[in-house]
């Protein structure tokens, strides 16, 4: 069994579990600027929660190509007055912080946050890991080539998933060394890949399972699925939930979304399907 220990709740990720995105950014991909205030905060967290989120993803730092790169001050300034509100406003939420920046996560989890979910598996601030150890927390760590500046200006791998099973063990047998249990990985679709690295990774994802770790994705509204159909991310729900389909057939434990009722109704068909074998 995949279980996670998060604020003391323990979450059983045997059964695939959904990863609400909550940007509080001006310039994301897809819902930049939306989510500014906290009355459309709340209201936002509170239909995701309605739908079936399990986990809140808090993010004040733009990942997407090309992101404008904001301080540390900046960054938690945006981010801690918005975790401060859902914990006081909903009990028990579970809440993971997107930074990579150590004194973010830290900051976000003494404010109430459960979970940290590093972009950059610790590449970006040296204190990362000893952080995570330290909080005892479950840390999400992502492969990313090069930073979101420059990450797809022109990433090249030997095999993009061999390389990654390999980067992936290396971090894992660092992490299990300072002592920290709770460790999901995520490929990171989009993060210094071609299209074609992303859908070699899709097409091989089952091999992730090989790390014995949960398995996070996150393919929502992505540009490997809008750019090849010719449409825009505003569009790209139902190429979602088509790419979302094939990471739950290969084994993903978390879809994190921007769409949760959608992604919640992906994993009930798929645990049908996955029923009628048994």
């Amino acid at each position: 069994m995949k279980s996670i220990n998060c604020n003391g709740t323990l979450i059983d990720l045997s059964a695939p579990k959904v990863m609400g995105i909550l940007n509080i950014t001006p310039d994301s991909f897809f819902d930049g600027g939306k989510h500014n205030n906290p009355t459309a905060i709340i209201n936002q967290v509170e239909k995701m929660l309605n739908e079936g989120a399990t986990f809140i993803d808090v993010g004040a730092y733009s990942s997407r190509p090309g992101a404008k790169h904001i301080s540390e001050e900046e960054e938690l300034n945006r981010i801690i007055p918005v975790i401060k509100i859902l914990a006081s406003e909903f009990s028990n939420i579970l809440i993971s912080v997107d930074t990579f920046r150590s004194n973010v996560a830290e900051q976000s989890i003494q404010q109430g946050a459960c979970m940290i979910n590093d972009i950059s598996a610790g590449e970006m601030d040296a204190n990362m890991f000893s952080t995570v150890a330290k909080l005892q927390v479950p840390y999400i760590m992502m492969h990313m080539q090069g930073t979101p500046q420059n990450m797809q200006q022109n990433p090249v791998y030997n095999n993009v998933v061999t390389d990654l099973l390999y980067y992936f063990s290396k971090k894992i047998a660092e992490l299990q060394k300072l002592g920290v249990n709770d460790i999901i990985t995520d490929v990171g679709f989009g993060f210094g890949k071609t299209i074609g690295h992303n859908y070699q990774l899709l097409k091989h994802l089952a091999l992730f399972k090989n790390l014995e770790k949960p398995l996070l994705v996150g393919l929502s509204r992505k540009g490997m699925l809008y750019k090849p159909l010719g449409i825009t991310a505003e569009a790209a729900l139902n190429a979602t939930t088509a790419a979302n389909t094939i990471a739950l057939l290969n084994g993903a434990n978390i879809l994190r979304v921007h769409d949760v009722k959608e992604a919640v109704e992906t994993i009930k068909i798929v645990e049908l399907l996955n029923k009628s074998n048994e």
